[in-house]
């Protein structure tokens, strides 16, 4: 097995644990329906419409896809103890409009940590969706090393994190 698989696998578990840990503490409520839902994919040079982001994430937790490359926005909700084992990741849960709820981990081993991030901010995200019964969970918010993966992003106060 090649490093970078190695690497895909590990961060495909590290995020379905994070799933699996979101799931069984109870946090967050889920949107699971929408009639205007896209197959569109947002790309990490735009930001996306609220709505149209809401939209193709909804389709993604109503159709149980996973390793699909979204944009969005959301508002910080709570924040999550740091996974520590295996690749560190900081992990917090962000309500879109639609009142979906996704867990986001930002694997801090080769990204900046969210600075100053608190509950009742707004971050503007890019990465690879994930579903799980409780939303989603949100991971490659940075560059791949190998430059292989679709670069993600956050972005809080004006900065980028990646």
């Amino acid at each position: 097995m090649s490093e970078r698989s190695r690497i895909k696998n590990l961060l495909v578990v590290a995020a379905m644990l994070l799933a699996g840990y979101f799931w069984f503490t109870g946090q967050g409520q889920h949107s699971t329906t929408s009639n205007k839902a896209s197959n569109a994919i947002q790309s990490r040079n735009q930001r996306p419409s609220p709505d149209k982001s809401d939209t193709v994430i909804a389709k993604a937790f109503a159709n149980r896809q996973s390793n699909l490359q979204v944009s969005g926005e959301g508002v910080v909700i709570k924040l999550l103890p740091d996974y520590q084992s295996g690749s560190r990741h900081q992990k917090f849960v962000v309500r879109l409009s639609s009142g979906q709820t996704l867990l986001i981990a930002h694997n801090i081993d080769l990204a900046k940590r969210v600075s100053g991030l608190g509950e009742g901010d707004t971050v503007t995200f890019s990465g690879e969706y994930e579903w799980s019964a409780k939303g989603g969970a949100l991971h490659w918010t940075h560059r791949d090393p190998d430059g292989s993966h679709p670069t993600g992003w956050i972005q809080h106060h004006g900065r980028t994190y990646q």
